[in-house]
């Protein structure tokens, strides 16, 4: 048989206090209903029960009303005590705050119905107002204590909901900050290497091809080359400083780039390229009057970008060919290159490129596909197809 629970220790000082009280009443011969009752013998049952009882009004309150019903009637046959009395109460109070929910709703309504019903009988019974004063006090020792506790329960709960709810609301805030600086991390982080890494993979082209060929011409070229790509890595690299740094509205860093630089990109990818064996060429399909968003046109500019500068990386001898287009409501960009397998690329690169370009087609809900397709003369191709939705969308965070 399982030992039963320890009690709290504010009911070990309840039970104490009582018994010191009952003991008090018990040797001053206080009464409560009988006051012609003499013998103390009876009195000393009934006061342990309540005692017992008060001790396990937290951890057993169902167990601890019956008992201290027990000594109540106990009590009362012997000549009543107020200590025991009061305990009653007391148990009853924390049966319905303690215990179960519906045990405690089950014993409000017993004791209201209990004091009304008694109130009643006392008064066709006893036909004197005196029974409306007992019955009062039949209520304060039942229903009072009961809805009492009803009440502090439905309190207690309530303010457990709202610490929950705010638990949560903290939780989802938390959640929603670190979300939210990791979007941010991975944007700067796309951002710094579109923004850098073409003019870097320029510079290290060109240097590898001015040490190894070892001609004044080309070192010259290639020299040029490198301070052009430099300057303009740096002059990137101060934009996007300027950019994280602007605190207010007055530190506005200049606008974005836009497809209108289309041609320039191939120029600036057809100096970067040293071998002098590659082609580029751009088609634009698109309406003369079409205005795109300003995130899709900062995405398919980047796309192209980075398209351009892989070509100049890996592509073999040949044409690259940028296609800008529009279907169903949205714009297609593919950037197609020569594709020979096992080329060696001609800067290092570690494949956060297309990590990049995919990331932002699919922040517009838009599509992306890179990979070697063959032609219709059975050549490889290494293509760069993406899909970006014109409409305004929430774009995914």
């Amino acid at each position: 048989m399982p030992a039963p629970p320890r009690p709290h220790r504010h009911d070990l000082w309840i039970a104490l206090t009582g018994l010191g009280c009952g003991l008090i009443a018990i040797y001053f011969e206080l009464y409560t209903i009988n006051p012609y009752q003499t013998s103390e013998l009876p009195r000393l049952p009934s006061l342990l029960l309540a005692c017992v009882a008060a001790l396990y009004r937290r951890t057993l309150p169902r167990a601890a009303l019956l008992l201290a019903t027990v000594a109540l009637v106990v009590d009362v046959l012997s000549g009543g005590s107020l200590p025991v009395l009061v305990i009653f109460s007391d148990v009853l109070y924390a049966a319905v705050l303690y215990g179960p929910a519906r045990f405690g709703r089950a014993l409000v309504s017993g004791s209201t119905l209990l004091s009304a019903a008694g109130t009643v009988g006392l008064v066709a019974w006893l036909r004197e107002p005196e029974a409306l004063v007992i019955g009062a006090l039949i209520a304060g020792v039942t229903a009072f204590p009961a809805w009492t506790g009803l009440l502090l329960r439905e309190h207690r709960d309530a303010a457990a909901a709202e610490r929950l709810r705010a638990e949560q609301t903290a939780l989802l805030a938390e959640m929603d900050r670190a979300q939210a600086v990791a979007a941010e991390r991975a944007r700067m982080a796309r951002e710094l290497h579109d923004v850098v890494a073409n003019h870097l993979s320029a510079i290290a082209i060109h240097s590898t091809a001015a040490l190894s060929l070892n001609r004044p011409e080309t070192s010259a070229e290639a020299l040029a080359v490198i301070r052009e790509n430099s300057t303009q890595g740096l002059t990137e690299m101060r934009r996007l400083i300027g950019l994280l740094r602007a605190s207010g509205p007055e530190e506005q860093p200049r606008a974005s780039p836009t497809l209108d630089g289309l041609d320039l990109l191939l120029e600036r990818a057809s100096r970067g390229d040293a071998s002098g064996k590659l082609r580029f060429v751009s088609r634009d399909e698109r309406a003369a009057d079409l205005r795109l968003p300003a995130p899709v046109e900062l995405a398919a500019y980047r796309i192209v970008q980075e398209s351009l500068t892989n070509a100049v990386k890996h592509a073999a001898p040949g044409q690259v060919e940028v296609l800008l287009g529009l279907h169903d409501e949205r714009l297609t960009v593919t950037v197609t290159s020569p594709y020979q397998q096992g080329t060696a690329s001609r800067a290092p690169g570690s494949g956060a490129g297309l990590v990049g370009m995919a990331e932002r087609a699919e922040l517009l809900r838009g599509s992306f596909e890179a990979g070697p397709v063959p032609d219709e003369a059975g050549a490889h191709h290494w293509r760069v197809a993406a899909e970006l939705p014109l409409a305004e969308g929430n774009p995914r965070t």
